[in-house]
């Protein structure tokens, strides 16, 4: 496999393994303020998450107040720095290629600062670069001379975000109708996944993105029938709510599932016996092919959407942790559940959290809490389709 990997290396004309530089990851990257301000504007800290450790260098400058954080042999990309989580909090972002293997991030600050501290964590397959930031009075800021920027453009102002394109999402409330799901104190799963469902919808909505819905009030739609609807609605992203039950003292919180792979082959099998062959793959009409022929072409569908349905999945457990919201101890799982079957929509199953705990009712209750979840999963959305945007403009050329 190595040497399959050298050898396209040396045909297509990319550097080898070895050389790669390290990928920014927007979705686990974020701007955060680490307390109040008072009055003032409040501590911050940056945080970049990058596919392997780096040299870095982090300084301030004045005229006006900005951070410079510097990386070597770092690729930032086609990330967008308004794309970049907590980038409201301050007036202006900017970031590119600077001198070299230099890759160069400024960040305009909302008033005097000082740099509490910057370090690097390695993991093992990523490194978790932070700056911490600590407002200070304006007699104790001590920026380094700005001709250290010299020759760089100004930090463009932010303005909101704006979709790149027409984004089709298609939303799954889970049960209905006669199928209540999961039942507790008085409420119904379906009920409740409906009532965020239609919240969601309309914060999708209002940031430009065609949202639609496989149901819109308490009636049954059967499992296949969802599937077919979003790709009749040519779906560029699936997302089936649920809110589930367990058995007393299990843990609680949000959960993501996302398709496992190692039930290609039963669900290439099952969908070819109880879907209408042009309702397989978007784009394919597979009428008259034989099942194997399907099942190929079925797998070499999903060799694109699984990568794509992880890193949704990657993008939405980002936002919801840094919006402070509970998650499952292991907030990503594999699942085999029908809905995660299309081979052709990236596609994830989102436990909101269980009805059956107390506190997880509670927030599926509670407005506020709804809010912040709405907010959470359409940031997701918005960041997983501006990445989606960048990798399909980097195929093209």
């Amino acid at each position: 496999m190595r040497m399959l990997a050298l050898v396209l290396t040396l045909l297509l004309g990319l550097p080898v393994l070895g050389n790669e530089p390290a990928r920014l990851d927007l979705g686990g990257s974020a701007l955060v303020a680490t307390g109040r301000g008072w009055g003032g504007p409040p501590p911050l800290e940056l945080r970049l998450s990058l596919t392997a450790p780096v040299p870095f260098g982090a300084f301030l400058v004045g005229d006006p107040a900005r951070l410079v954080v510097d990386l070597e042999g770092a690729d930032l990309g086609a990330a967008r720095p308004e794309d970049l989580f907590g980038a409201n909090l301050v007036p202006a972002i900017r970031w590119g290629r600077h001198e070299g293997r230099w890759s160069r991030i400024v960040v305009e600050l909302p008033g005097p600062y000082r740099i509490d501290s910057a370090g690097q964590w390695p993991g093992a397959q990523s490194s978790d670069l932070r700056v911490r930031l600590r407002p200070v009075a304006a007699a104790d800021f001590a920026p380094r001379s700005s001709a250290a920027l010299r020759g760089l453009p100004d930090p463009v102002p932010l303005d909101p975000p704006a979709p790149d394109g027409p984004l089709t999402v298609m939303l799954d409330p889970g049960h209905g109708g006669f199928d209540p799901g999961a039942l507790a104190e008085g409420e119904s799963e379906a009920n409740l996944v409906l009532v965020f469902a239609l919240e969601l919808q309309a914060a999708l909505r209002d940031r430009g993105v065609d949202a639609r819905m496989t149901r819109q009030d308490d009636s049954f739609v059967a499992l296949d029938q969802r599937m077919t609807a979003a790709r009749q609605a040519r779906a560029d992203l699936f997302i089936s709510l649920h809110a589930d039950a367990l058995p007393e003292g299990q843990a609680a919180g949000a959960t993501i599932y996302v398709w496992n792979p190692a039930a290609d082959r039963r669900a290439a099998e099952q969908l070819a016996l109880h879907h209408g062959r042009r309702d397989l793959v978007a784009g394919a009409d597979l009428t008259g092919q034989d099942d194997a022929l399907a099942g190929v072409l079925m797998d070499m569908a999903r060799t694109d959407t699984q990568p794509r349905s992880e890193l949704f999945a990657r993008w939405l457990t980002s936002r919801m942790a840094l919006s402070g919201l509970d998650m499952h101890p292991r907030p990503v799982q594999p699942g085999t559940y029908v809905v995660l079957k299309s081979p052709d929509i990236p596609s994830v199953l989102l436990e909101l959290g269980f009805i059956s705990d107390h506190d997880d009712r509670a927030n599926l209750l509670n407005p506020a809490w709804r809010e912040r979840m709405v907010r959470a999963v359409a940031d997701a959305a918005a960041g997983w389709a501006r990445d989606e945007a960048a990798r399909t403009g980097r195929l093209r050329q």
